[in-house]
Formats: C-alpha cells, sequence, structure tokens
C-alpha cells in the first residue's frame, strides 16, 4: 500500500499577499488528512541570507500564519526553496515510507515549484492540489500548474480529493 502525506508549505506571516484566498481550502484538506490518517506536513522556510528581511529566524515573520490549522508536530525547516533539503523532512519520509505526496503553499513559482520538481524527481507521485497553491503573483499560477504536469506532477482540486 502506498503511504501518502499532506505537505503544507511556507503558510507563515511573511506570506501576507494571496494566502488568504486559500487558507479556507488549505484548512479543509487538512481536516480531510487527519480525518484520514494521512500525515500533515508543515514545511517552514527560514532566510539566512543577511540582505533578506523575510522569514528571519526568530521574527514574527518566519511563524505560521494565524489562521492555519495545526494539527501535527511534523514540522521541519527548510532554508532553501526545495523541502527536500530538510535533512528531517526526508528523514520523516524514509522512516514513514512515504510514497506520495499532497502539496498546497504559499508560492507557487518558487518553494512549491522547487519541491514538486525536486519530489517528481525522485520518482516519488506528486498531487498538487491547484486550489490550495497561491503565489506573489497570481497570473503566474496557471503557468506553474502547467510546469509541474510537465515536470511530472498529477495536477488535482480540493473537490476531486474529497
Amino acid at each position: 500500500m502506498q503511504k501518502k502525506a499532506l505537505v503544507v508549505i511556507d503558510i507563515q506571516k511573511d506570506i501576507t499577499k494571496n494566502y488568504k484566498d486559500i487558507i479556507g481550502n488549505i484548512n479543509k484538506v487538512i481536516d480531510w488528512a487527519a480525518h484520514n490518517n494521512i500525515p500533515v506536513v508543515y514545511i517552514r522556510h527560514e532566510n539566512l541570507s543577511a540582505g533578506t528581511r523575510t522569514f528571519k529566524p526568530g521574527t514574527a515573520g518566519a511563524e505560521f500564519a494565524p489562521d492555519l490549522k495545526i494539527v501535527s508536530e511534523n514540522i521541519f525547516t527548510k532554508y532553501r526553496g526545495n523541502a527536500l533539503t530538510s535533512e528531517a523532512f526526508t528523514e520523516f519520509i524514509r522512516q514513514n515510507e512515504i510514497s506520495d505526496f499532497y502539496i498546497t503553499g504559499a508560492d507557487a513559482v518558487a518553494c512549491v515549484k522547487s519541491t514538486c520538481y525536486n519530489l517528481c524527481k525522485e520518482k516519488y507521485g506528486v498531487y498538487v492540489l491547484s486550489d490550495c497553491i497561491t503565489s506573489y503573483d497570481k497570473k503566474k499560477i496557471d503557468e506553474m500548474l502547467h510546469y509541474y504536469e510537465k515536470k511530472g506532477s498529477k495536477i488535482i482540486s480540493l473537490k476531486d480529493l474529497l
């Protein structure tokens, strides 16, 4: 049996633009996953670069958005776009024998893109929830959905899943 996990990428206070459009859907899929005993994984971005102002460790902006449901302690920090760069996350995948991922997240053209690409490259099953991702530039979301599909992800909606 293939084991699945729901991954919530970078729904943090510094992602103030547009995340409110999808937070209701993300919380619904979190409820669905919890109800179906699918692990919910939260990925936090922390920016260690000196010249940046967002996602700084120890700042309010690096905290999860207050309206995000937290239903597990599966919280992993990454310092680059790709969630697989978090050794703790990759260890969680290995220990739990996860083979398929439902992806939600805050920046379709950056961290979500990199994570989906790298999961597909590693031959995992990747299902991007089209109505559970956003970006700083929402006009790029359709382009990103086509990119994800071209690189091996399957695009589904929350309605398809529920």
